[in-house]
């Protein structure tokens, strides 16, 4: 009997190392050059509501944004043109409401579409997540929807 709660508690023991330290990476940061970095900055934090982080160049050439517990987003100024991308490339931010936030849109006379590209609709996704798209200043394509996790 004692051997075995030895055991118990040895095996207790290695999960609680293993939750401790991880062994798959973690996102760290996401970067996006940009042409115009308060044009981008003001996208970002106004915008879309992201809170700025301190960034350690004080340069003027970054920005800087907490998007997660532990993830950042990093504008850094110098890009020659805009990005000409598809929207199968982007980066996706969740919302408590898609509504709420298309209204924060509709004030400012930003525009969005869905996945179709249709101006001003929303999609509905098999597992019942709405979503919607628009391209940041340098047209990046960011996703928004109210997916829980």
């Amino acid at each position: 009997m004692k051997t075995f709660i030895l055991l118990i508690l040895f095996s207790c023991g290695v999960m609680v190392v293993k939750a401790q330290s991880p062994t798959r990476p973690v996102l760290n940061h996401l970067a996006l050059y940009v042409q115009d970095l308060q044009k981008a900055t003001t996208f970002y934090r106004d915008l879309l509501g992201l809170d700025t982080i301190p960034e350690p160049f004080h340069d003027g050439k970054h920005t800087w944004f907490a998007v997660g517990p532990a993830s950042h987003l990093h504008l850094i100024a110098g890009a020659k043109a805009k990005q000409q991308g598809d929207r199968n490339t982007h980066i996706c931010f969740s919302v408590p409401s898609v509504e709420a936030f298309i209204a924060r849109l509709d004030k400012a006379g930003m525009e969005y579409i869905n996945w179709a590209g249709e101006k001003k609709k929303i999609t509905l996704r098999v597992d019942g997540v709405k979503q919607i798209y628009l391209q940041d200043p340098d047209g990046y394509w960011v996703e928004v929807n109210d997916a829980r996790k």
